[in-house]
Formats: structure tokens, C-alpha cells, sequence
């Protein structure tokens, strides 16, 4: 009976956990770690999944749907789906190619694989028909992380140094906000030299 009402205990901590998150949260096991041994936390995301509270989108990946009264449930984000991947909050991600390009309409590829860069560990899940990958990389690309400028220079990385067009700069420019276009150059110690003149550029009045 105690063993009983110590997993109930920990399934009932859990799923406190995940309504406080809100509908659109993605978690792994590791999310619970501190309430319980692995097993524990196990049997408490299949049973919450039996029951239809929470649903499984990989092995050790899963999210509380949002719901939409005219399409059902919603698929979680893919920012929500990477920090669920991410695992410990204070890791860093950044977008990076086709995924980096797209975000920002320079590109109209929707990719199969959605890379991000990070500061934590490498890991890699497949949804259905799309692969989500963490790549660890070096301090040094990840110093404008989370940032317009992290973001614009991993799409120009991926589009290369000869493809990025003055129309491309031109499309930034009526995208990206003027509080955020003015912040770009405080970034530019951090971002291949190439790339400055394309930032002083979209960061212009």
C-alpha cells in the first residue's frame, strides 16, 4: 500500500506539473526526475497516455495537446519540442539551416530534418516524417543564440556567401522590427566577417 501511494503520489506531482506548463508543453522523463526513480516516471506517462491525458510523439518525447475547437488537437511547436529535448532550461538553442532560412521566408523549402544548434547534449528523434536534431557546437557559435542575429546568420550560412541577394536584404528589412534591425550591429564581433556587410545593411534607417 505504501509503494501504491507513493506512485500515485508521483503521477498526481506530475500531472501538476503538466497542467501548470499549459496545453502546447513537450517533456521528456527527464522532466520528472526529481519527483521519482525512472520506473516510477515511466509508468506514470503510460498510464497518463492510456488515459488519453498526454500523448507519446517518440519514444521518451511527449506532449499535453492543445486543443482547437474546429481542428482537434494541435501539434506542439518545434521551439517547444527542442527545449523538451533540451531537457535542463538554462541550455542554449539557436535554429539553424533550412529550418533558419525558412523561419525567416528565405526560404520556401519546408525541411524533413529541423537542426538546432546547442549548447547541450547532441540528440536526435524521429516524428512521423520528421527528424528533429540537437547539435552541440562551440561556444563561439553559440554567442548570439536566441537572438535576430543568431537566427540571420545561421540562414545565411546555410543560403552561402554568394546567394544572399539584395532582394533577400530587402525582404529583412520589412520583416524585422526597427528595435530589432538596430540591435544587429552589437552583434557583429561575434558574426563572420562576411556577413557584416548584409547586417549593416538591413540594420540601416
Amino acid at each position: 500500500m505504501a509503494l501504491q501511494k507513493t506512485s500515485q503520489s508521483i503521477e498526481k506531482s506530475m500531472v501538476s506539473r503538466i497542467y501548470g506548463r499549459g496545453r502546447g508543453c513537450a517533456f521528456t522523463p527527464d522532466s520528472f526526475l526529481d519527483l521519482g526513480n525512472r520506473k516510477s516516471i515511466d509508468t506514470a506517462l503510460l498510464r497518463l497516455t492510456r488515459a488519453g491525458t498526454i500523448r507519446r510523439l517518440a519514444r521518451g518525447l511527449y506532449h499535453y495537446p492543445e486543443k482547437d475547437p474546429l481542428l482537434g488537437e494541435v501539434p506542439p511547436s518545434l521551439d517547444a519540442l527542442a527545449k523538451a529535448l533540451a531537457g535542463r532550461e538554462n541550455v542554449r538553442l539557436q535554429p539553424s539551416g533550412a529550418y533558419a532560412a525558412n523561419l525567416l521566408g528565405l526560404s520556401e523549402q519546408v525541411p524533413a530534418r529541423v537542426i538546432y544548434l546547442t549548447s547541450g547534449r547532441a540528440r536526435k528523434v524521429a516524428i512521423k516524417k520528421l527528424v528533429i536534431e540537437m547539435k552541440p557546437v562551440s561556444p563561439r557559435l553559440m554567442a548570439s543564440a536566441g537572438t535576430t542575429c543568431g537566427l540571420l546568420t545561421a540562414a545565411f550560412r546555410y543560403l552561402g556567401k554568394q546567394h544572399i541577394t539584395p532582394a533577400h536584404v530587402s525582404h529583412l528589412r520589412k520583416i524585422i522590427p526597427t528595435d530589432e534591425r538596430k540591435q544587429l550591429l552589437r552583434h557583429l564581433a561575434t558574426t563572420p566577417a562576411w556577413i557584416h556587410p548584409h547586417l549593416r545593411a538591413i540594420a540601416a534607417d
